[in-house]
């Protein structure tokens, strides 16, 4: 009986360990995801940032050509 139990905790234990590496994996797999993203986001801000100070140099030239 002792050994029975052991084989069915040793199972469990197999069974939660293969959970936790799938659950590992995924985790894993949406950092990446989230990091992709927020590489992205940064690139949207930088290429925004340099069209916004493109239209202010354009507006201070401007201004300072009909003065």
């Amino acid at each position: 009986m002792a050994d029975e139990e052991i084989v069915k905790i040793l199972h469990e234990i197999r069974d939660l360990q293969k959970t936790h590496v799938e659950l590992y994996k995924q985790a894993l797999s949406n950092q990446q995801e989230a990091m992709e993203m927020q590489r992205k986001a940064i690139r949207r801000q930088r290429i925004s940032l340099l069209v916004f100070a493109i239209i202010v140099f354009l507006g201070i030239t401007i201004s300072v050509m009909y003065h």
